[in-house]
């Protein structure tokens, strides 16, 4: 879906986002996970990111979302060991459009994005290319609907690059300050 060369669509983004972490990470924003096993915008081992929520509704899908098919939910989580939320300013700027039709068709995905036309959520492994492309053109991040279950079309995630610059937390809150709050 993605090839060498592509001509990329870009929005400008910035501001607040925010992301789901685990309370016991010592860096909530390294992104040294994503570059060792991948997400949906960088194979495993090919370049830092970090995966932030566009907003609190999103991140508390996020969670839902992580926990489907789970024997338990948010509710029964250990308030001291469920998920925190860290919130970061995201520098303004020009990103990677995989938010908007046109963006969408520009990097090779369907106008239906995150869902092909099958009805099935777009796999990792045809992201990974597009977000491969835009490292290696120098872009700093993919601006992009949410693929969480339960997400809206308006949903967006933000698949920050990290290239030798640090995002740093606003805000961190506890589980049940911001899932329940």
């Amino acid at each position: 879906m993605g090839s060498p060369g592509l001509k990329f669509q870009h929005v400008t983004r910035g501001g607040t986002y925010h992301r789901v972490a685990d309370p016991y990470w010592p860096e909530p924003l390294d992104a040294r996970p994503a570059l060792a096993s991948g997400g949906r915008w960088n194979p495993p081992g090919s370049f830092p990111v970090v995966y932030l929520n566009r907003s609190v509704p999103l991140a508390r899908l996020f969670v839902a979302h992580k926990l489907r098919g789970l024997p338990y939910g948010p509710e029964d989580l250990d308030p001291d060991s469920g998920p925190v939320l860290v919130s970061v300013e995201l520098p303004s700027g020009s990103y990677v459009d995989v938010v908007t039709d046109a963006g969408c068709a520009s990097v090779g995905l369907p106008s239906s994005y995150p869902i092909d036309s099958s009805g099935d959520v777009v796999p990792h492994e045809a992201c990974q290319p597009i977000g491969q492309e835009a490292w290696n053109q120098g872009e700093p991040g993919i601006a992009c609907r949410s693929a969480t279950h339960g997400a809206s079309r308006s949903d967006e995630e933000m698949a920050w690059f990290q290239r030798g610059r640090r995002l740093h937390a606003d805000k961190v809150e506890r589980f049940v300050d911001w899932f329940f709050g």
